[in-house]
């Protein structure tokens, strides 16, 4: 993904983005998607659905500041809500009068503070926009304080940081994003690979990742969810495996949110097989799967449109 564009925020900040299937822009009916990613992803992470939903609208992948190809002040204060308004930012530059969104992990909360922001509490900001279905995948609405969860590093070690030390550390990383039966299977080693190599290319420094760490444990949505409106569909995607973010995150969504939707199980279209999967939901299953869970839930308000 090295064809991008760049947004210049007021503060100095530059965002990486790219919008996917760019030649969808004249159908009205196929409402616009963006992927926001978690801590350590990048743009191009979700690339095996992102590419296949771009067949029949437009996608918008983007790098948080300060990861990828973004970039961003020496000395900026980084909090979910500064990643909610760059989230603006992008989408208003677009001139996008709808759009549907998709949150994994931090991204999910950030998606959630951009809902939130027309009832900020110092600095309401009114959307320009309409979000019309919102995708919350492996994500939480509050700080984690669940000690068996959480995003946790490998100690890196003392000495010189050799190429094959740094993939290990990648790889020592990656493993509370998968079940431990998916990252032994001989079936996933050649894609463990790819994901290693991409982890070596074009993130970002070890600040940036602290940073985002320290950002998804300091927000307070208290109160807000009480304030979205029915009009906007909601689907939670969450793996019974996940081993960052628990599963019962699921149950206190649907409290916070009663009209939101599970993802289906089953093999009607737009459900998965199962919901044994871990954090990062993308990489199970085929590709296809997924395409269909985002195609069947963000066509059901067009048919339901029509019979109205």
């Amino acid at each position: 993904m090295d064809d991008y564009s760049i947004l210049q925020l007021s503060d100095g900040t530059q965002l990486a983005y790219e919008v996917l299937g760019s030649d969808h822009k004249s159908e009205g009916a196929s409402v616009p998607l963006v992927f926001v990613s978690g801590v350590t992803s990048c743009r191009g992470d979700t690339e095996k659905v992102s590419s296949l939903l771009a067949k029949h609208r437009q996608v918008l992948v983007y790098d948080h500041r300060g990861m990828g190809d973004s970039k961003t002040r020496k000395d900026d204060p980084f909090t979910i809500e500064t990643l909610a308004r760059d989230l603006l930012s992008l989408i208003q530059h677009l001139q996008w009068s709808e759009v549907a969104l998709c949150g994994h992990s931090m991204g999910g909360i950030v998606v959630q503070s951009l809902l939130f922001l027309p009832f900020h509490r110092t600095d309401p900001t009114p959307l320009r926009f309409r979000v019309t279905h919102v995708v919350l995948a492996c994500t939480t609405f509050t700080s984690n304080l669940d000690p068996r969860y959480g995003l946790k590093f490998a100690r890196r070690p003392t000495g010189p940081l050799t190429r094959e030390l740094i993939r290990e550390l990648v790889r020592l990383n990656m493993l509370p994003n998968y079940d431990p039966e998916w990252f032994a299977s001989e079936a996933n080693q050649k894609r463990i690979e790819e994901i290693v190599d991409r982890g070596l290319i074009g993130r970002s420094p070890f600040k940036t990742i602290l940073q985002q760490k320290r950002a998804v444990s300091q927000y307070d949505f208290t109160g807000f969810h009480s304030r979205l409106s029915p009009d906007t569909q909601f689907m939670i995607i969450h793996g019974e495996l996940d081993e960052i973010l628990p599963f019962y995150n699921v149950q206190g969504f649907l409290r916070l949110i009663p009209w939101a939707r599970v993802v289906p199980v089953g093999d009607a279209p737009g459900s998965v097989p199962t919901l044994r999967f871990g954090h990062d939901w993308v990489e199970y299953f085929d590709p296809q799967v997924w395409y269909g869970v985002f195609e069947v839930f963000l066509q059901a308000r067009c048919r339901e449109k029509a019979r109205l």
